[in-house]
Protein backbone atom coordinates (compact mmCIF):
# COMPACT_ATOMS: atom_id res chain seq x y z
CA UNK A 1 0.00 0.00 0.00
CA UNK A 2 1.18 3.10 -1.09
CA UNK A 3 2.18 5.72 1.67
CA UNK A 4 0.40 8.94 1.97
CA UNK A 5 1.94 12.14 3.38
CA UNK A 6 0.15 15.41 4.21
CA UNK A 7 3.45 17.38 2.10
CA UNK A 8 1.04 18.59 -0.86
CA UNK A 9 -1.57 19.33 0.65
CA UNK A 10 0.07 21.65 3.58
CA UNK A 11 2.36 22.97 0.47
CA UNK A 12 -0.96 24.86 -0.82
CA UNK A 13 -2.38 26.04 2.20
CA UNK A 14 0.53 27.38 2.63
CA UNK A 15 1.38 28.99 -0.67
CA UNK A 16 -0.29 32.73 0.32
CA UNK A 17 2.63 33.55 2.06
CA UNK A 18 5.26 32.63 -1.48
CA UNK A 19 2.62 34.98 -3.15
CA UNK A 20 2.80 37.82 -0.28
CA UNK A 21 6.39 37.99 -0.45
CA UNK A 22 6.51 38.20 -4.30
CA UNK A 23 4.05 40.86 -4.54
CA UNK A 24 5.43 42.93 -1.22
CA UNK A 25 8.95 43.04 -3.45
CA UNK A 26 6.99 43.97 -6.59
CA UNK A 27 5.17 46.61 -4.76
CA UNK A 28 8.54 48.24 -3.14
CA UNK A 29 10.09 48.31 -6.47
CA UNK A 30 13.12 45.76 -5.16
CA UNK A 31 13.60 43.70 -8.50
CA UNK A 32 13.86 47.59 -10.11
CA UNK A 33 16.48 48.74 -7.53
CA UNK A 34 18.74 45.54 -7.71
CA UNK A 35 18.34 46.30 -11.46
CA UNK A 36 21.31 49.05 -11.60
CA UNK A 37 23.70 46.34 -9.36
CA UNK A 38 24.08 44.32 -6.91
CA UNK A 39 23.73 45.62 -3.56
CA UNK A 40 24.18 44.85 0.22
CA UNK A 41 21.49 43.93 2.69
CA UNK A 42 22.16 47.63 4.40
CA UNK A 43 22.00 49.45 1.14
CA UNK A 44 19.14 47.71 -0.23
CA UNK A 45 16.86 47.91 3.06
CA UNK A 46 17.48 51.35 3.10
CA UNK A 47 16.92 52.13 -0.70
CA UNK A 48 13.04 50.12 0.05
CA UNK A 49 12.77 52.28 3.07
CA UNK A 50 12.05 49.29 5.32
CA UNK A 51 12.58 48.12 9.01
CA UNK A 52 16.22 46.19 9.70
CA UNK A 53 14.15 42.96 11.58
CA UNK A 54 12.55 41.41 8.76
CA UNK A 55 14.43 42.66 5.80
CA UNK A 56 17.43 40.07 6.02
CA UNK A 57 14.49 37.53 6.28
CA UNK A 58 12.85 39.05 3.57
CA UNK A 59 16.08 39.16 1.48
CA UNK A 60 16.52 35.77 1.82
CA UNK A 61 13.24 34.04 1.61
CA UNK A 62 13.33 35.46 -1.85
CA UNK A 63 16.74 34.01 -2.33
CA UNK A 64 15.23 30.61 -1.34
CA UNK A 65 12.59 30.96 -3.82
CA UNK A 66 14.19 31.34 -6.21
CA UNK A 67 14.03 35.44 -6.99
CA UNK A 68 17.06 36.93 -5.67
CA UNK A 69 20.57 35.53 -6.27
CA UNK A 70 23.25 36.15 -3.13
CA UNK A 71 27.11 36.23 -3.60
CA UNK A 72 29.78 34.93 -0.54
CA UNK A 73 29.99 38.83 0.19
CA UNK A 74 26.24 38.85 1.00
CA UNK A 75 25.47 41.38 -1.71
CA UNK A 76 22.14 40.46 -3.50
CA UNK A 77 21.13 40.42 -7.20
CA UNK A 78 18.59 39.76 -9.72
CA UNK A 79 18.52 36.33 -11.28
CA UNK A 80 18.00 36.28 -15.24
CA UNK A 81 14.34 35.77 -14.59
CA UNK A 82 13.58 38.66 -12.65
CA UNK A 83 15.88 41.15 -14.34
CA UNK A 84 13.57 40.40 -17.55
CA UNK A 85 10.26 39.95 -16.09
CA UNK A 86 10.50 42.27 -12.85
CA UNK A 87 12.11 44.68 -13.71
CA UNK A 88 10.27 47.92 -14.27
CA UNK A 89 12.26 49.65 -16.71
CA UNK A 90 11.84 46.45 -18.87
CA UNK A 91 9.37 45.66 -22.18
CA UNK A 92 8.61 42.05 -20.64
CA UNK A 93 7.45 43.52 -17.40
CA UNK A 94 5.23 41.09 -15.77
CA UNK A 95 4.95 43.29 -12.29
CA UNK A 96 1.85 45.31 -13.69
CA UNK A 97 -0.55 42.59 -13.23
CA UNK A 98 1.17 41.31 -10.06
CA UNK A 99 0.51 44.98 -8.69
CA UNK A 100 -2.87 44.56 -9.56
CA UNK A 101 -2.94 41.44 -7.95
CA UNK A 102 -2.00 43.06 -4.77
CA UNK A 103 -3.85 46.06 -4.93
CA UNK A 104 -7.14 44.34 -5.68
CA UNK A 105 -7.61 40.72 -5.87
CA UNK A 106 -5.47 39.19 -2.88
CA UNK A 107 -7.31 41.05 0.29
CA UNK A 108 -10.20 40.10 -1.64
CA UNK A 109 -10.03 36.97 -1.75
CA UNK A 110 -10.03 36.33 2.23
CA UNK A 111 -13.30 36.97 1.94
CA UNK A 112 -14.03 33.75 -0.78
CA UNK A 113 -15.73 31.43 1.82
CA UNK A 114 -18.19 34.34 2.54
CA UNK A 115 -18.43 34.53 -1.49
CA UNK A 116 -19.17 30.96 -1.86
CA UNK A 117 -21.51 30.42 0.94
CA UNK A 118 -23.67 33.85 -0.46
CA UNK A 119 -22.98 33.84 -4.20
CA UNK A 120 -22.52 37.30 -4.17
CA UNK A 121 -19.36 39.40 -5.08
CA UNK A 122 -17.01 40.65 -2.66
CA UNK A 123 -16.06 43.99 -4.33
CA UNK A 124 -19.01 46.09 -4.58
CA UNK A 125 -19.32 45.21 -8.22
CA UNK A 126 -22.69 45.41 -9.50
CA UNK A 127 -24.58 43.84 -12.57
CA UNK A 128 -23.26 46.33 -15.08
CA UNK A 129 -19.40 45.87 -13.45
CA UNK A 130 -16.87 48.04 -11.52
CA UNK A 131 -15.60 49.53 -14.81
CA UNK A 132 -16.72 52.87 -14.25
CA UNK A 133 -15.87 53.72 -10.82
CA UNK A 134 -12.23 51.69 -11.45
CA UNK A 135 -11.70 54.22 -14.58
CA UNK A 136 -13.18 57.71 -12.74
CA UNK A 137 -10.21 57.77 -10.87
CA UNK A 138 -7.02 58.38 -13.50
CA UNK A 139 -4.12 56.36 -11.73
CA UNK A 140 -6.27 53.21 -11.08
CA UNK A 141 -7.31 53.32 -14.54
CA UNK A 142 -3.70 53.74 -16.09
CA UNK A 143 -2.55 50.89 -12.92
CA UNK A 144 -5.85 48.72 -14.76
CA UNK A 145 -4.60 49.25 -18.32
CA UNK A 146 -1.19 48.79 -17.76
CA UNK A 147 -2.27 45.35 -15.29
CA UNK A 148 -4.27 44.58 -18.56
CA UNK A 149 -1.29 44.78 -20.93
CA UNK A 150 0.70 42.58 -19.10
CA UNK A 151 -1.68 39.84 -19.12
CA UNK A 152 -2.22 40.38 -22.79
CA UNK A 153 1.37 40.64 -24.08
CA UNK A 154 2.47 36.32 -24.11
CA UNK A 155 -1.17 35.63 -26.23
CA UNK A 156 -1.04 38.89 -28.40
CA UNK A 157 2.48 37.69 -29.06
CA UNK A 158 1.09 33.82 -29.49
CA UNK A 159 -1.90 34.94 -31.53
CA UNK A 160 0.24 37.38 -34.01
CA UNK A 161 2.05 34.10 -35.44
CA UNK A 162 -0.68 31.14 -35.03
CA UNK A 163 -3.45 32.72 -36.83
CA UNK A 164 -3.67 33.36 -40.55
CA UNK A 165 -4.15 37.11 -40.77
CA UNK A 166 -2.59 37.21 -44.43
CA UNK A 167 -6.29 36.53 -45.26
CA UNK A 168 -7.80 39.65 -43.56
CA UNK A 169 -7.36 43.31 -43.81
CA UNK A 170 -8.98 44.65 -40.77
CA UNK A 171 -9.20 43.99 -36.62
CA UNK A 172 -10.51 45.39 -33.92
CA UNK A 173 -9.88 44.62 -30.51
CA UNK A 174 -13.30 44.42 -27.67
CA UNK A 175 -12.15 45.41 -24.65
CA UNK A 176 -8.51 46.71 -25.61
CA UNK A 177 -7.63 48.85 -22.85
CA UNK A 178 -3.99 49.64 -23.42
CA UNK A 179 -4.34 48.50 -27.02
CA UNK A 180 -1.43 45.82 -26.67
CA UNK A 181 -3.02 43.04 -28.97
CA UNK A 182 -3.94 45.29 -31.61
CA UNK A 183 0.05 46.58 -31.46
CA UNK A 184 1.75 43.10 -31.56
CA UNK A 185 -0.65 41.77 -34.78
CA UNK A 186 -0.20 45.09 -36.15
CA UNK A 187 3.68 45.12 -35.68
CA UNK A 188 4.07 41.67 -37.13
CA UNK A 189 1.23 41.85 -39.97
CA UNK A 190 1.88 45.37 -41.73
CA UNK A 191 -1.02 45.31 -44.36
CA UNK A 192 -3.36 45.17 -40.75
CA UNK A 193 -5.73 47.96 -39.74
CA UNK A 194 -8.09 48.20 -37.23
CA UNK A 195 -7.62 49.66 -33.43
CA UNK A 196 -9.76 48.92 -30.28
CA UNK A 197 -12.69 49.37 -29.10
CA UNK A 198 -13.68 50.29 -25.20
CA UNK A 199 -15.26 52.88 -22.94
CA UNK A 200 -14.16 56.21 -23.26
CA UNK A 201 -12.11 57.16 -20.37
CA UNK A 202 -9.36 54.34 -22.21
CA UNK A 203 -8.90 56.57 -25.17
CA UNK A 204 -5.90 58.62 -23.79
CA UNK A 205 -4.06 55.42 -22.80
CA UNK A 206 -4.91 53.51 -25.93
CA UNK A 207 -3.43 56.65 -28.22
CA UNK A 208 -0.48 56.92 -26.13
CA UNK A 209 0.37 53.50 -26.08
CA UNK A 210 -0.43 53.26 -30.13
CA UNK A 211 1.91 56.47 -30.29
CA UNK A 212 4.82 54.67 -28.64
CA UNK A 213 5.08 51.87 -30.72
CA UNK A 214 4.38 53.98 -34.11
CA UNK A 215 1.23 52.56 -35.54
CA UNK A 216 -0.79 55.54 -35.03
CA UNK A 217 -1.57 55.70 -38.67
CA UNK A 218 -2.80 52.19 -38.90
CA UNK A 219 -4.42 51.90 -35.39
CA UNK A 220 -6.84 53.84 -33.45
CA UNK A 221 -9.54 53.73 -30.82
CA UNK A 222 -12.96 52.85 -30.97
CA UNK A 223 -14.89 54.50 -27.60
CA UNK A 224 -18.20 52.80 -27.12
CA UNK A 225 -20.07 51.07 -24.08
CA UNK A 226 -20.86 47.32 -25.67
CA UNK A 227 -24.00 47.17 -23.25
CA UNK A 228 -25.73 50.07 -25.26
CA UNK A 229 -23.66 50.26 -28.65
CA UNK A 230 -22.81 48.18 -31.24
CA UNK A 231 -19.97 46.78 -31.94
CA UNK A 232 -17.57 48.46 -34.54
CA UNK A 233 -16.81 46.45 -37.37
CA UNK A 234 -13.75 44.71 -38.76
CA UNK A 235 -12.84 41.25 -40.62
CA UNK A 236 -11.81 39.88 -37.15
CA UNK A 237 -13.14 40.69 -33.96
CA UNK A 238 -11.09 39.68 -30.81
CA UNK A 239 -12.68 39.00 -27.50
CA UNK A 240 -9.78 38.47 -24.79
CA UNK A 241 -11.04 38.09 -20.93
CA UNK A 242 -13.98 39.60 -21.87
CA UNK A 243 -17.30 37.50 -21.73
CA UNK A 244 -16.05 35.80 -18.31
CA UNK A 245 -16.67 38.88 -16.51
CA UNK A 246 -20.52 38.17 -17.08
CA UNK A 247 -23.27 35.93 -16.74
CA UNK A 248 -25.11 33.82 -19.21
CA UNK A 249 -27.48 36.16 -20.71
CA UNK A 250 -24.69 39.13 -21.19
CA UNK A 251 -22.24 36.20 -22.69
CA UNK A 252 -24.47 35.30 -25.34
CA UNK A 253 -25.43 38.99 -26.39
CA UNK A 254 -21.71 40.19 -26.95
CA UNK A 255 -21.38 37.21 -29.08
CA UNK A 256 -24.65 38.13 -30.51
CA UNK A 257 -23.66 41.63 -31.20
CA UNK A 258 -20.04 40.26 -32.77
CA UNK A 259 -21.52 38.46 -35.36
CA UNK A 260 -23.53 41.46 -36.76
CA UNK A 261 -20.57 43.66 -36.75
CA UNK A 262 -18.56 40.73 -38.68
CA UNK A 263 -18.76 40.91 -42.53
CA UNK A 264 -19.41 37.13 -44.59
CA UNK A 265 -16.49 35.28 -43.90
CA UNK A 266 -15.21 37.23 -40.58
CA UNK A 267 -14.05 36.08 -37.60
CA UNK A 268 -14.39 35.98 -33.97
CA UNK A 269 -12.03 35.07 -31.82
CA UNK A 270 -12.33 34.16 -28.39
CA UNK A 271 -9.58 33.74 -25.40
CA UNK A 272 -9.50 33.12 -22.21
CA UNK A 273 -8.10 30.71 -19.45
CA UNK A 274 -10.33 28.04 -20.95
CA UNK A 275 -11.37 25.16 -18.19
CA UNK A 276 -10.96 21.98 -19.90
CA UNK A 277 -14.06 19.65 -21.14
CA UNK A 278 -14.11 17.45 -18.01
CA UNK A 279 -13.44 19.95 -15.50
CA UNK A 280 -10.66 17.88 -14.01
CA UNK A 281 -7.32 19.31 -15.38
CA UNK A 282 -6.77 23.15 -15.78
CA UNK A 283 -6.88 24.66 -11.97
CA UNK A 284 -5.82 27.88 -13.22
CA UNK A 285 -9.35 28.03 -15.76
CA UNK A 286 -11.25 27.13 -12.40
CA UNK A 287 -9.94 29.36 -9.71
CA UNK A 288 -10.23 32.28 -12.57
CA UNK A 289 -13.99 31.50 -12.13
CA UNK A 290 -13.41 31.06 -8.58
CA UNK A 291 -12.10 35.51 -8.97
CA UNK A 292 -15.22 36.20 -11.12
CA UNK A 293 -17.49 34.80 -8.15
CA UNK A 294 -15.71 37.40 -5.87
CA UNK A 295 -15.16 40.06 -8.21
CA UNK A 296 -18.27 40.06 -9.77
CA UNK A 297 -21.89 39.62 -9.67
CA UNK A 298 -22.73 37.27 -12.50
CA UNK A 299 -19.09 36.59 -14.12
CA UNK A 300 -17.65 32.66 -14.86
CA UNK A 301 -15.21 30.92 -16.46
CA UNK A 302 -16.10 28.49 -19.00
CA UNK A 303 -14.78 25.36 -21.41
CA UNK A 304 -14.25 25.65 -24.74
CA UNK A 305 -17.08 23.41 -25.61
CA UNK A 306 -19.37 25.44 -23.74
CA UNK A 307 -17.73 28.54 -25.55
CA UNK A 308 -18.43 26.75 -28.79
CA UNK A 309 -21.97 26.16 -28.25
CA UNK A 310 -22.76 29.66 -27.49
CA UNK A 311 -21.16 30.57 -30.81
CA UNK A 312 -22.96 27.96 -32.75
CA UNK A 313 -26.41 29.73 -31.27
CA UNK A 314 -25.10 33.25 -32.43
CA UNK A 315 -24.77 32.16 -35.73
CA UNK A 316 -21.00 31.01 -36.26
CA UNK A 317 -19.47 27.90 -37.53
CA UNK A 318 -16.73 25.90 -37.87
CA UNK A 319 -15.94 26.80 -34.24
CA UNK A 320 -12.42 25.26 -32.97
CA UNK A 321 -9.80 25.56 -29.94
CA UNK A 322 -6.48 26.02 -29.81
CA UNK A 323 -3.73 26.85 -27.41
CA UNK A 324 -2.20 30.00 -27.32
CA UNK A 325 0.00 29.74 -23.91
CA UNK A 326 0.20 27.15 -21.41
CA UNK A 327 -2.70 28.90 -19.06
CA UNK A 328 -4.99 30.48 -22.37
CA UNK A 329 -6.64 29.36 -25.65
CA UNK A 330 -8.73 30.67 -28.31
CA UNK A 331 -11.99 29.57 -29.77
CA UNK A 332 -12.36 30.45 -33.46
CA UNK A 333 -15.51 30.82 -34.94
CA UNK A 334 -16.73 32.17 -38.82
CA UNK A 335 -19.71 34.34 -39.94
Amino acid sequence: MPVVIPDRILRIGHAFQEAKVLLSAVELGLFTTLAQGPLDAATLRQKLAIDARGAHDFFDALVALGLLDRDESGCYANTDETARYLDRQQSDYLGGELQFLNAHLYARWDLLTLALRTGRPQSGASEAGNYPARYAEQAALEGFAKAQTTQTLPVARALTVKFPWHDYKTIIDIGAAQGCLPVQVAQGHEHLTGGGFDLPPLKPTFDSYVQEHGLSDRLRFYAGDFFQDPLPAADVLVMGRVLHNWDLATKKMLLTKAYRALPAGGTLIVYERLIDDERRVNAAGLLASLNMLIMTAGGFDYTGADCIGWMRDAGFRDMSVESLTPEQSMVVGFK
